[in-house]
C-alpha cells in the first residue's frame, strides 16, 4: 500500500483481499478506490470479478494457488510472494503462464534480487540464495528444548506465525530453493544457499564467465514489492540508503544441513519428481501448526517431514 501512495500516478489499486481483517481491508479499500473482498473465497470473487494487469498474490500456504490460476487464466501478471504456489505446482502453473504469456515477477527478497541480477543477461553457473539464519544458528545445541516463544522470536523480520516457524527450521529457505529451481529454470544442484546474518545482499548470480553479480539494499520489503510492480521500469523512492561503511563489514558462512535438514529435504523432493515437493509442504502446513499448539517438538519437525514425501 505503501507503494501505491508513493506512485499514485503509477498504480491503481483494483481489489484488495483478506481472510480475516475485514476492517483493515475495508480501511485500504476505502482509501485507495478498490473494491474490498473478505472471506475464504476472497481471493478468488476478487480475480473473478475484476480485471488487472498485475494480481500480488501474498497468501499463506496452499491458498494461493487457486487464485493464482485464475489469474493467469485471465491473463494476469502474477507478482508472486507466495512459496508454496511454485512449491507446490510448479511444473503445472509455469506451464499454464507460458501458454498464456503470463510473466512471473518474484516479491521474495531472495527471488527478486536474482531476477534484477539477471536482467543484463548472461549464462547462468549457480544461484545463491541468502538467508539471515533464523533465531538458532548458534544455539541452543539441543533443538528439542525449542519452544514455540523461542521459535517465533524472530531476530531480523516480523512474519506471521508460519512462515516464522519455517525460518526458524529453514524449510521457509527449502521452499525458496523450489521456488528458484521453477521461477528460473535452475537445476537445484545449482542452487546454494548461503547464511549472510546483516541481510544486506538479498542473494546472488554466479554466471560462467566468473563474474557474480548481487544485489543490496537496506532490508525493505517496499524495494523487491516496487520493482515487481514496477518493472522494467525503476521508480524513484524516498527510502532508507545504503551505507556499507557504517556495517563495517559482512558476514557469511554455509549452513549446517545437519543441524538444519529442511534444506537437503527440499532439493530431495524436486529430484524425486512428482508430487513430491506438494507432499511437503502440506506436511510442513501439518506440522508446523502441531508445534504451535504444542502437539510436535521442534526437533520433530524435519522427521516428519522426511517421513511424509518419500
Amino acid at each position: 500500500m505503501d507503494v501505491i501512495r508513493t506512485h499514485r500516478g503509477e498504480f491503481e489499486l483494483v481489489a484488495v483481499t483478506a481472510l480475516h481483517s475485514r476492517e483493515k481491508c475495508e480501511q485500504i479499500a476505502a482509501e485507495l478506490g478498490a473494491k474490498a473482498y473478505v472471506g475464504e473465497d476472497a481471493a478468488i470473487r476478487a480475480v473473478e470479478e475484476n480485471e488487472a494487469d498485475i494480481c500480488l498474490v501474498a497468501t499463506v500456504g496452499e491458498s494461493g494457488y487457486a487464485p493464482t490460476m485464475k489469474a493467469i487464466e485471465k491473463g494476469m501478471d502474477i507478482a508472486l510472494a507466495t512459496k508454496e504456489v511454485m512449491v507446490m505446482a510448479g511444473a503445472e502453473v509455469t506451464a499454464a503462464a507460458k501458454a498464456k504469456g503470463v510473466k512471473f515477477l518474484p516479491v521474495d527478497s531472495e527471488h527478486n534480487a536474482i531476477f534484477q541480477c539477471l536482467q543484463g543477461g548472461g549464462e547462468v553457473d549457480r544461484l545463491i540464495l541468502t538467508c539471515s539464519g533464523g533465531p538458532f544458528l548458534d544455539g541452543p545445541e539441543d533443538l528439542s528444548a525449542v519452544t514455540r516463544e523461542m521459535a517465533l522470536n524472530h531476530p531480523r523480520w516480523k512474519m506471521g506465525p508460519k512462515v516464522t516457524i519455517d525460518s526458524a527450521t529453514m524449510m521457509n529457505k527449502g521452499f525458496e530453493i523450489i521456488e528458484a529451481h521453477w521461477l528460473f529454470g535452475i537445476d537445484v544442484d545449482r542452487i546454494d544457499v548461503v547464511i549472510h546474518p546483516e541481510s544486506i545482499i538479498h542473494s546472488l548470480v554466479e554466471f560462467t564467465d566468473g563474474s557474480t553479480l548481487a544485489q543490496l539494499a537496506e532490508p525493505d520489503m517496499r524495494v523487491p514489492i516496487q520493482y515487481a510492480l514496477s518493472w522494467p521500469e525503476r521508480l524513484p523512492a524516498d527510502r532508507k540508503r545504503l551505507d556499507l561503511a557504517a556495517y563495517g563489514k559482512l558476514t557469511f558462512r554455509s549452513p549446517d544441513e545437519t543441524r538444519f535438514p529442511c534444506l537437503r529435504l527440499a532439493k530431495e523432493a524436486v529430484r524425486m519428481g512428482g508430487d513430491a515437493c506438494a507432499k511437503l509442504a502440506r506436511a510442513d502446513e501439518v506440522a508446523v501448526a502441531k508445534f504451535l499448539k504444542r502437539e510436535m517438538k521442534f526437533s520433530e519437525i524435519p522427521e516428519f517431514l522426511e517421513h511424509s514425501f518419500k
